[in-house]
């Protein structure tokens, strides 16, 4: 199955890609100017990797965990993605981003895009 991470962020959207279970790219983050041009963004991707699931991180077992979930199911409306959506605890998956980068970034969205493959790496070796 052909999936795509997503790191959802009010500046930059990250974004990893898996085809096989082994394998997780990170792909180049989105610069977010406003919703409609995000949206349009990542719909883009999708569509060009022919993806079939997206992964979403959000804050699970928090305050602020159904607040997340109906942003994101508004924001993957706006998308218009017809396949599956799934949650992943994002917990920490910026901080290890920033980590494997040693602090030797720019906010250019690599660090989201790291988180992303945090983030579909912990979805699929914990989940399948």
């Amino acid at each position: 199955m052909k999936l795509i991470a997503i790191d959802l962020g009010l500046k930059r959207i990250g974004l990893a890609y898996s085809a096989h279970k082994d394998i997780v790219t990170p792909l180049p983050a989105i610069i977010r100017k406003n919703r409609n041009q995000a949206s349009a963004d990542v719909k883009k991707v999708l569509d060009e990797w022919e993806v079939e699931g997206v992964i979403v991180g959000i804050p699970m077992g928090g305050s602020s965990e159904e607040d997340m979930r109906k942003r994101v199911a508004h924001f993957m409306n706006l998308v218009d993605f017809k396949g599956e959506v799934f949650y992943q605890d994002e917990a920490g998956s910026s901080l290890e981003a920033e980590e494997l980068l040693k602090g030797n970034y720019k906010r250019d969205g690599r660090v989201d895009s790291l988180a992303a493959k945090i983030i579909l790496e912990r979805f699929l070796f914990t989940n399948h």
